[in-house]
């Protein structure tokens, strides 16, 4: 009995070592255990932070790219305002030109405007002529007249018509005193009863006036004139409108041309008649001139 009794005490003890060694075991293996996620969690943790550390260096490396992209996205804008600063040029537009000029003599102090499209003749070729007539006579009742401009209408002026030429002239006498100026030398004769007509006071612009007309006519040219007189600066000034036409305008389907329409574009030009101030040296060299016939 006693035998068997210590055989189960044995048993016994030999069941709480071996369970106290299995109990002992399976705590270092739990530790080893535990150390081993540590460790693995450590290993992981620095594989991981090996595979992040290239990024900085792959950031570095492009970096280069986009430093060289950042002058060529810079030179985009830059070629924007200099495209915007030189435009295309602009066309020039030409400038038209006045439609009258001016013509002024310092001479005589007369000024006036007339169509551009007009041929303007001064000094010893302004003296107008008519077909029909040479030279359109001056109308003053003293000698000493001088021809100053003369402005012809070009010769188309009127086509399909019998229009052959107008003008608009400008005289002036300095041996003419202001009463002899009111008067000239050739009445105007297209009185029905064949006497003369006495001058007529008119008023053009701002200026008075007197004015007489002639006409003469032949079976192949009409040449009709109007004369007006001023008497300004210590002279006596002539301006002198005229028309002359060719035929009767019989055939051919020619029509006459309206006179009154080509003589109203004349006194549109006498209208802007200035006298202005001549200095007395002119005065008297052209005094002289005139008395001497322009001989020294």
């Amino acid at each position: 009995m006693t035998t068997t009794w210590k055989s189960s005490n044995q048993a016994t003890n030999n069941d709480t070592i071996s369970g106290t060694t299995l109990s002992s075991w399976s705590r270092q293996q739990k530790l080893a255990m535990i150390a081993g996620f540590a460790i693995l969690g450590l290993l992981l943790a620095v594989s991981a932070c090996s595979k992040q550390s290239p990024k900085p260096a792959l950031v570095g490396v492009s970096s280069p790219t986009s430093s060289s992209a950042t002058p060529a996205a810079a030179a985009t804008p830059a070629t924007t305002p200099t495209a915007a600063v030189s435009p295309a040029p602009a066309k020039k537009t030409p400038k038209k030109r006045p439609a009258n000029v001016t013509y002024s003599d310092a001479n005589s102090g007369v000024s006036f405007l007339y169509p551009r499209k007009f041929a303007l003749t001064s000094g010893d070729k302004a003296q107008p002529q008519l077909a029909g007539m040479s030279d359109v006579p001056m109308n003053f009742v003293q000698p000493g007249g001088v021809a100053v401009a003369t402005v012809a209408l070009p010769g188309g002026s009127y086509p399909g018509t019998d229009f052959e030429s107008a003008f608009f002239n400008v005289n002036v006498n300095r041996s003419v005193s202001e009463q002899e100026c009111e008067h000239f030398a050739f009445v105007d004769t297209r009185n029905a009863d064949g006497e003369p007509v006495d001058a007529e006071k008119v008023k053009i612009g701002s200026t008075d006036m007197e004015m007489t007309s002639n006409f003469s006519a032949s079976v192949i040219a009409q040449a009709e004139t109007q004369y007006y007189h001023s008497y300004e600066n210590g002279a006596c000034y002539e301006y002198v409108l005229g028309l002359g036409t060719e035929g009767f305008a019989t055939e051919g389907g020619i029509e006459h041309v309206n006179r009154d329409e080509v003589f109203a574009k004349l006194e549109k030009i006498l209208a802007t008649v200035k006298i202005n101030p001549v200095e007395q040296e002119h005065v008297a060299e052209t005094a002289a001139t005139n008395i001497t016939g322009g001989k020294e």
